[in-house]
């Protein structure tokens, strides 16, 4: 038999049950169902504005950005004694 017969679903359904009870399966079914309405809701909002997004990339400006460079700097605290180094001096 390929298919899940009905007693194998029984089974499965009573796997659940035992292993997060009986309280905690309707709010994680909620939850799931919210999750699918927001997954639906956001793909349907990603077919509808293609066009919108297709703009913004134009919308780019011509000049280079400028990057910074920050040194970085070694703070030695002395009181804190300094034994060995990774180097190994001293």
């Amino acid at each position: 038999m390929d298919a899940l017969s009905p007693w194998h679903l029984l089974i499965i359904a009573a796997c659940f049950v035992m292993l997060f009870g009986a309280k905690r399966l309707p709010d994680a079914a909620r939850s799931l169902g919210r999750s699918a309405r927001i997954m639906k809701a956001e793909l349907k909002g990603m077919h509808d504005e293609p066009k919108a997004e297709a703009s913004h990339v134009t919308d780019v400006p011509a000049e280079p950005i400028e990057a910074v460079v920050v040194e970085p700097r070694v703070v030695v605290s002395e009181d804190v004694p300094v034994t060995a180094r990774a180097d190994g001096t001293r």
